[in-house]
């Protein structure tokens, strides 16, 4: 253990702020690029390790080992490099060094950093959780129990402006799988889809979009700050069929359909919306 006891979940948001400025500063230069998108091996997710991947993980663990150099206990779970020990299984830190990498890799100004440190395995144990756009630097982070904030301010969630349709829908999905969600689409006026669950959730979680959905399972791990953020601003997350999502385990291996919306008023809606469909 460090001289100075461990890390508070305001210690651990000021070790992911400087990280964020790192990673932005590294993928500046690689985004849009032959280099940025060069491939590498499968990451521990299942999915090919790009050159932006490997730069920005490589920055995340670099800093984290400094932590543990320092006496600092704690244990790693990164959807590249998978798990690693420095000395203790909790905290656990979460990493999704870009979340949206294929936005990253073609040129698409829209990628984000995701940042979460938990006391227990599940997505109810979170403890504080960074999500940054790396493309405009905008930043929300969140510690349980002492709400949320964007760029530093308290977060405040924006009205809703059409009490009869869901101005804006937010999904994560494959064309396959929009049929699933037709019966929001169907409810909305305008549809975004983002490439980014983290940006997208941190969105709804203030208001920006009334609703986010993600109709086929997702990988859950990977959201996590994105969904305490959600909770600490007085949003609702669940599954489709409406299962919470907060005893979900956060490992690479977890999925779980998501419906996610900034009030529980707009997630009942959502709720019933979908179920009414079934």
């Amino acid at each position: 253990m460090s001289s100075r006891g461990p890390l508070t979940p305001g210690d651990w948001l000021d070790v992911f702020s400087r990280i964020g400025d790192e990673v932005r500063r590294a993928l500046a230069p690689l985004s849009g690029t032959e280099e940025g998108r060069r491939g590498h091996d499968r990451g521990a997710g299942g999915d090919t390790t790009l050159e932006v991947d490997r730069v920005a993980e490589a920055i995340i663990l670099a800093e984290l080992a400094r932590l543990s150099d320092r006496g600092e206990r704690f244990s790693v779970l990164s959807e590249e490099a998978g798990s690693r020990d420095f000395g203790a299984p909790y905290p656990r830190v979460l990493v999704d060094p870009v979340d949206g990498s294929l936005n990253a890799k073609q040129g698409v100004p829209l990628f984000g950093l995701m940042l979460a440190v938990l006391e227990g395995p599940t997505v109810g144990d979170t403890l504080a959780g960074l999500v940054e756009n790396l493309s405009t630097g905008q930043r929300w982070t969140a510690i349980r129990g002492e709400g949320g904030r964007k760029d530093g301010v308290p977060l405040k969630v924006l009205e809703r402006t059409d009490s009869e349709r869901i101005e804006i829908l937010g999904l994560e999905s494959t064309p396959r799988a929009l049929e699933v969600a037709r019966p929001l689409v169907e409810r909305a006026l305008k549809i975004r889809i983002l490439g980014s669950m983290a940006i997208s959730i941190a969105l709804t979680s203030a208001g920006a979009l009334d609703v986010f959905c993600a109709p086929i399972p997702v990988r859950v791990f990977d959201t996590a700050a994105s969904l305490l953020l959600l909770s600490e601003s007085g949003g609702v997350a669940t599954t489709l069929e409406g299962e919470p999502v907060a005893t979900l385990i956060c490992d690479l291996s977890a999925r779980a359909t998501l419906l996610c919306a900034p009030t529980p008023k707009l997630h009942a809606e959502a709720l019933e919306i979908v179920g009414a469909a079934r």
